[in-house]
């Protein structure tokens, strides 16, 4: 257990800041609610950005880049997501500052005639583009993601996982049919799946959201939901099936090959940097954070130990090569030859920023011909021979990839039970984890739950999800005892 970081078992909540802090990912802002994403954390984000980005662009999507800046008139064209998304809304009203005694002031005289939205959501903007850009059936589909950051005026928030600024992607497609949007909502949701998965090591349970739950504006709302090591959900990734609701807002349509105008179909999807908060919470342990190799900014670091120059001269001379053959292999590695640091000290700080793979390397193994390989996610050591340590340690970058999936698996299926009655319902929900239970569909029924237990519908599972045909099968609500026709996902969530 690393001294600066507290106990799982004592306080998860102090844990998470604490492994954040330890693997300098992220600092708080002055601004409250807001954080500043260090270099670890950034290069973290950027390796799930630049994965995702070509995931995106292999199903037939472009990049581009819309305003900041959303006029009001626009969120009020659609009702549900004016409704959805109006308490959480940053508004400028002034242009400028002027000097004073003292400091600076908002000019009265910069008032706008109207005020600017900062986005909290990108939809209304761009289907005020799609407008331009869609006239006949020959323009579609469009194909858009969005890289960009968005403000979402939260009041109780989590580095990571709650924000007030966040970075995030967010795509917005339009269609002629209903049935190749709601085929490109689906696709993207199994985008997200793979992602989470075999990038993440990360695994979901994918599904429906309720009408209570769903996006504001959208007709379906597609999630993946993860569970984390304390029990608790976390959605990761949505993906919307907007129907025509923002098109009719917008007045998008266009002429079908039989000259006929229809209003476009659309959706949108997203995912943020609080898949950073959900990687922590999946694989880190006490001594800090734990990363899955495809992830982590350093997959492997090399600690030369000496006690004297002429150590230092032998040991780096030996490490320099096998930097080479590993950077070589793609290899992600860095050589930690800072002189004012102690190795147990460097050991330490790599443990806490989960850096998959350390290779130790002193002056006994310069003579002997190898070198001291430990793995971060079991914290077990091997000795290897230097001949061999570059494909042995490309195949244990793979292994503990593997390794890390199988755990959290494992967990997820240990800490999800299916219940039949709301009175063990409420017993068992105290233990966290994922419940299935029987609901009768009704919004009456889900708010009573949530009221008596905090517990919410994490998802309607989809049939696609490994063993949930042992949940799809009728039965009667374990509120109301009326009639139902699967079984659903509770769970208290972040």
């Amino acid at each position: 257990m690393a001294k600066n970081i507290t106990p799982r078992s004592e306080d998860y909540s102090q844990w998470y800041l604490d492994v954040v802090k330890e693997a300098t990912l992220a600092d708080h802002s002055p601004v409250r609610g807001c954080m500043v994403i260090r270099p670890t954390g950034f290069a973290l984000w950027e390796n799930m950005r630049d994965a995702l980005d070509t995931m995106f662009k292999d199903t037939g999507h472009q990049n581009a880049y819309f305003p900041l800046f959303i006029p009001k008139s626009f969120l009020s064209k659609e009702a549900q997501h004016v409704e959805g998304f109006a308490k959480e809304c940053a508004v400028i009203t002034h242009s400028r500052l002027k000097s004073v005694e003292g400091g600076v002031a908002v000019d009265p005289d910069s008032k706008l005639e109207e005020e600017l939205i900062v986005r909290p959501t990108s939809e209304t903007i761009i289907w005020d583009a799609y407008r331009n850009w869609i006239q006949s059936y020959r323009d579609l589909p469009i194909l858009i993601n969005q890289w960009a950051n968005v403000v979402r005026w939260e009041m109780r928030t989590r580095l990571f996982l709650r924000t007030m600024e966040f970075l995030w992607q967010e795509g917005h497609t339009a269609h002629a049919t209903m049935e190749e949007a709601v085929a490109e909502t689906r696709q993207m949701l199994d985008v997200y799946r793979v992602f989470a998965e075999e990038y993440m090591a990360m695994p979901v349970v994918t599904g429906v959201k309720t009408a209570s739950e769903r996006f504001a504006g959208a007709v379906d709302t597609y999630c993946i939901e993860a569970m984390m090591q304390d029990g608790k959900a976390l959605q990761a990734g949505t993906s919307h099936f907007l129907g025509q609701n923002f098109a009719k807002a917008f007045d998008v349509t266009f002429q079908d090959s039989d000259g006929e105008h229809k209003y476009v179909w659309a959706t949108s999807w997203g995912v943020s940097t609080r898949l950073i908060g959900g990687l922590i919470m999946t694989h880190s342990d006490d001594q800090g954070l734990v990363l899955p190799p495809k992830l982590a900014p350093v997959q492997v670091v090399i600690v030369p130990i000496y006690r004297n120059d002429e150590q230092r001269s032998a040991v780096l001379e030996y490490a320099q090569p096998l930097l080479k053959e590993l950077k070589s292999r793609g290899i992600r590695v860095d050589l930690d030859n800072r002189d004012n640091y102690k190795p147990g000290f460097k050991f330490a700080e790599h443990e806490a920023k989960g850096i998959p793979v350390r290779i130790g390397i002193g002056p006994r193994d310069v003579e002997n011909g190898h070198v001291e390989v430990a793995r971060r996610d079991t914290l077990t050591k091997e000795i290897l021979l230097r001949d061999e340590t570059v494909s042995q340690v490309v195949s244990l970058l793979e292994t503990i990839q593997q390794d890390l999936l199988k755990a959290a698996r494992k967990r997820v299926i240990q800490q999800t039970r299916t219940v039949d009655s709301y009175e063990e319902f409420q017993k068992e929900i105290e233990r966290g984890g994922f419940l299935y239970a029987h609901w009768d569909g009704t919004a009456e029924t889900e708010a009573k739950i949530k009221e008596d237990t905090k517990a919410t519908i994490r998802c309607i599972p989809l049939e696609q999800n490994p063993g949930d045909e042992k949940y799809n099968v009728s039965g009667q609500c374990m509120v109301s005892g009326k009639p139902s026709q699967r079984m659903v996902l509770f769970a208290r969530s972040y």
